[in-house]
Parts: C-alpha cells; structure tokens; sequence
C-alpha cells in the first residue's frame, strides 16, 4: 500500500529518482550548450521535462519549449472552478521562472510540422527549430466527427471544456445562466481519454454550484461505458449530498450519444433523444495533431513508446509523454505526465550528456472533489517493462470513510495541486 504523498516529498516520489533529479535550480551558464532539445506542449508533460532537462544539464543542453499560449490553464482541477471553489486566476499560470531561473527559451507559437530526418520542428509562424532530440508533449484532439453533428462551431454552444481555457469559462457562465429547473447533461466518452474520474467530478462540482442557486435542476449523464473509476465513490456522494438531481445512464441502457444538435439544443442516444439547457459534450480524443503529422501514433490515435525512456516506438530521437502517449496500466493524468517527464529527463540526459540513468519509477495519484469538505482519491506505483508501464500496487480511499478523513484528503489535494503547479512552472 502507498502512503499519501506530501508536498515535501511530490518532487521526488513522483520522478524517475531522487538523486538524479534534485541536481541545480538555477540556470546553468558553465559551458556552452552541447546539444539542442525541443519541447512540444507546455503542460505538466513539456514543462516538466523542459525543466528537469535544464537543471540537470549543467548547461551542457540548450532547452526550447514551445507552447501555443503564454499561459496554461490546468484542465486537472478545473472542476473545482466550476464548481466555484477556486476563481480562474488559481489554475493559470506562467512561463517566467523556466525562462529566468531555467534559462529554457519559451517560444510561444504552435508547432505545425515534425522533420524526423532533418531534425526539425517548423511552427506555425514560420521559424524553423533544429533538435538532437525531441520531447512531444502535445495534449489531446478532440475528436469532433465522432458524434453526429459536433464541430468547434457546436462546442461553443455544447462545450467539452476538456481542454483548460476559454471553454472552462463557457461552462461555467451556462451552468450559471441555467434556466430554473433546467437539464444539464454530460456526455462522458468510452476510453482511453484524459483524467477517466473527470466526468464525474465534474457532475459533483456542477451539482454543488446548482444546489446553491437552481436546486430543482436535474443532471443527466449519459455514458458511453457500462462502469468508470471510482463509481462506488461517486454513486455513494450523489446519493449523499444530491439526493434526486443525478442520472447515470449507462451505455448499455441507451447512454452512448450519436447525436447533437446545438440549435435545438437536443442530445441523441441510440435509444432517446434529450432536450438539454446545458449540455457538456465530451467526446472521444486521440493524441494532438502534431504527434499523428510526426508519425508517432498508431491505429488507436495514440503514441506507443518505450516505457523505460518513454522514447517513440517509430523513431528513437523523439519522446512522448502525458496524454498523447499510451501508457500501459498508467492514466492519463497531470500526476503520470509530470512522473512521465522526469524519467524522460533523465533519459535524454543520458543520451545527450552522458549522465547516469537510474531505473524508472513512476507514480500517479488522482484525487476528486465530491462535496466542499469531502474528496476521495486512488492511485498507484508503477515499473517499466518491456512492453508497458505495469502497475505494481496502489490504493483507493474507501466508501464509508469518516467525515475527518475525507476532510483530510480533500485538503491534501489542495496540496498536491501547489505542490505540483510548483513544480511544473517553478
């Protein structure tokens, strides 16, 4: 069994090892750089390799990361805004310390094109970035055509909101104006896609805001899956704290959505067809584009690599970590991303410097908000095999706990959101 992780101890439990992360926290000017690394995507994957990368490298590495915003809003811990726990500012943050502590260029751009021959990533607004390697970081596409009548044009009417940013405000301003008594529907996909417990936080966090303001409101849920992570934990809240203002429509009883249409508002399943105040569409994702125009993924959508290094399996000068990788056993989670990028750190170390690499290990823990004092959360340890990263042992916190535990690890997930933030962007 795990114990909980600390702020104190986040940075080394969850990295490849200790020792060989902990090395420098400023920017490294002893020698010029000997190799080029560029970093794709600036989230809790990218960032966190850009840095671990350049404080570990003694300046022997020059360190690009290329982020398409100058800020990053955490889609992790974004239910916790709707919910109205935390106000927007509390999960965007900035670049600057990877640039003044780091010395890590911070491009803000979108990179639009992979060179694997030539070594090199073209963006968006015309530079050209050379690499000895690369670390692909690029999130999740939202696969619109997978549901009848959704494009970018219906989310701005139907948001996903499972990407951080303007469509988590959407969200919550709909949720906000809802009409007295009104259905909210959530669509939640089948699997893999990002943070599997997401849709049902998220109905947690939405029923909370509507107890507050539109209590005869309903919420429906209508699932492409016929069970999710932890849903003895959430059917357990739902009963407790919602009584009566939850559905959980399985895809087996009609529950997988075919269908929207964001004029008339309606959101059809193989069975039905529901008219919503709001709907939260959450379709099925594949990995960024950037990893498919680069030939990284495979016939699922997602990036197969080597658990050890966390290198491509198509081309070994290129790593691929977070949401857009397939993982093995591991999900996909901030926490893996962040353990995924500090073995990757030391990987491309090794590689490039001759730095000692150590066996990696990996964490995840995935903490979610059921009520303003209760949270649960499940997790586990996980090694590298030849063919995946293999769960070894994990945990998940018990229906029936006492209202003093629950209040302690909905706590200890406020301090891993600091503790992790910090170390992403710190």
């Amino acid at each position: 069994m795990i114990s909980s992780v600390t702020r104190r101890e986040f940075g080394v439990a969850s990295g490849a090892t200790g020792l060989a992360l902990a090395v420098g926290a400023g920017p490294r000017l002893l020698k010029a750089a000997e190799g080029r690394v560029v970093v794709v995507g600036g989230g809790p994957g990218g960032a966190t390799a850009a840095k671990y990368i350049a404080r570990g490298a003694e300046g022997a590495l020059a360190v690009t990361l290329v982020q398409a915003t100058a800020q990053f809003t955490t889609c992790f811990y974004s239910n916790l805004y709707l919910a109205g726990y935390r106000d927007f500012a509390s999960i965007t943050h900035g670049y600057d310390a990877l640039r003044e502590r780091y010395g890590i260029e911070v491009i803000v751009d979108t990179a639009v094109e992979v060179e694997p021959v030539a070594r090199k990533v073209v963006l968006a607004g015309g530079r050209s970035l050379d690499y000895d390697r690369l670390v692909i970081a690029p999130g999740i596409d939202i696969l619109y055509d997978s549901i009848e009548g959704y494009d970018e044009a219906a989310a701005e009417v139907m948001p996903h909101a499972w990407q951080g940013g303007p469509q988590t405000r959407l969200l919550r301003r709909q949720v906000e104006a809802m009409e007295p008594g009104g259905l909210l529907i959530i669509a939640a996909p089948s699997e893999p896609y990002r943070c599997p417990p997401g849709p049902y936080e998220r109905a947690c966090s939405i029923a909370h805001q509507l107890t507050q303001r539109n209590p005869r409101a309903k919420i429906l849920i209508l699932d492409a899956k016929e069970s999710f992570s932890k849903q003895a934990l959430f059917e357990d809240a739902w009963a407790k704290y919602y009584g009566g203002m939850l559905e959980w429509l399985p895809g087996e009883f009609g529950g997988k959505v075919t269908a929207v249409d964001p004029a008339e508002m309606t959101v059809t399943t193989d069975d039905a067809t529901h008219r919503a105040a709001v709907a939260n569409i959450v379709p099925p994702q594949a990995a960024a584009a950037i990893a498919q125009q680069a030939g990284l993924t495979d016939q699922s959508g997602w990036c197969p690599i080597v658990p050890a290094t966390m290198q491509s399996r198509t081309n070994p000068d290129i790593h691929v970590l977070g949401d857009a990788c397939i993982a093995g056993d591991m999900p996909k989670s901030a926490f893996s991303a962040n353990s995924q990028a500090k073995v990757c750190a030391m990987a491309v170390r090794a590689a490039l410097t001759g730095a000692e690499a150590f066996p990696p290990r990996f964490r995840n823990t995935c903490w979610s908000t059921l009520a303003p004092e209760d949270a649960v959360k499940i997790g586990a340890s996980y090694e590298a095999t030849e063919d995946k990263i293999a769960r070894v042992e994990g945990f998940v916190s018990a229906t029936g706990e006492s209202a003093e535990v629950r209040a302690r690890t909905r706590a200890e997930a406020d301090s891993w959101y600091a503790s992790i933030t910090a170390d992403i962007f710190s």
